[in-house]
């Protein structure tokens, strides 16, 4: 069992990112060593852990040690409900490479499940096959993005309610993958705060992305003309990290202060790009 005494933190950037080493994560960790993971997290909002090499089985014990698994809406192409450790990636019905996969809402913008009533804490992905160059994903920090709006902005924003639903969220995709009636039933719309408080730093954030349907009493046009004006702002390339994959990454992200998004810099029709996924179920937004 790894332990804190050979784990070291280096910032990738100023926005988010710090990478982990001296840490082997096939191996569970004690509870000191998640402690110490997780204040990590707190400090650099993404953590890279480079060269790991996890079955899924051992993603999912991982993942355990975090908080509790969280559940997919999301149904494979036979219908069957995607397992709690699945892949992003890539992939036709015929396993090869393309560049119109059958989920493409990891390239919109998001906070992973916003549209649970108690949506993601933190998501863990594990890179297993990647393109020769790009592939990348971004991060966007809702803390730095609220910190630097007008305080006027500020104020007409503070007391705002989004709805967000998985429903919008594919009717906003279009390329006919809509939300079964089975899916709109298991995931109906919830209503959370557009300024979200972090639970355990008490910043506070814009939660807003792909998921969000409309701003609760105000007109439909001007909602989602404020909730787009705000993504674009707090999406600028001066509040973004970009990781750049390398096969065997592990990273893990705070989705309460992040927006995340796939990049398609990369030739997806001619390379594979495959990616192991969990999600720790978090708390209601406040």
């Amino acid at each position: 069992m790894t332990d804190t005494a050979t784990m070291a933190v280096r910032r990738l950037s100023p926005v988010a990112g710090g990478e982990i080493t001296g840490v082997d994560l096939s191996e569970p960790p004690g509870s000191v060593l998640t402690t110490a993971i997780v204040r990590a997290l707190l400090e650099h909002q993404v953590l890279v852990f480079r060269d790991q090499h996890l079955t899924a089985d051992q993603q999912h014990t991982l993942t355990l040690h975090f908080g509790p698994i969280e559940e997919h809406v999301a149904r494979r192409p036979d219908g069957a409900r995607s397992p709690v450790v699945h892949l992003v990636q890539n992939l036709d019905e015929n396993d090869h490479p393309t560049s119109s996969p059958r989920d493409i809402g990891n390239y919109s913008w998001h906070s992973d499940k916003s549209y649970h009533a108690m949506p993601s804490f933190l998501t863990m992905l594990h890179a297993l096959e990647l393109p020769p160059v790009g592939g990348d994903t971004q991060f966007a920090n809702t803390a730095m993005g609220y910190a630097a709006l007008p305080e006027a902005t500020k104020r007409e924003i503070a007391d705002l309610r989004v709805v967000h639903s998985w429903e919008a969220s594919r009717r906003k995709l279009g390329g006919g993958r809509l939300a079964t009636a089975e899916e709109m039933l298991e995931r109906p719309p919830v209503t959370h705060p557009l300024v979200r408080t972090h639970p355990d730093t008490g910043v506070k954030t814009l939660y807003l992305g792909l998921h969000t349907s409309h701003v609760v009493g105000m007109a439909e046009a001007e909602g989602r003309a404020l909730l787009d004006r705000l993504l674009t702002h707090t999406t600028q390339p001066s509040f973004v990290y970009v990781h750049q994959w390398r096969r065997g990454d592990l990273v893990i992200w705070d989705n309460r202060c992040l927006l995340h998004r796939a990049m398609r810099n990369y030739e997806m029709a001619r390379h594979r790009r495959l990616l192991q996924r969990t999600v720790v179920r978090g708390t209601a937004p406040f």
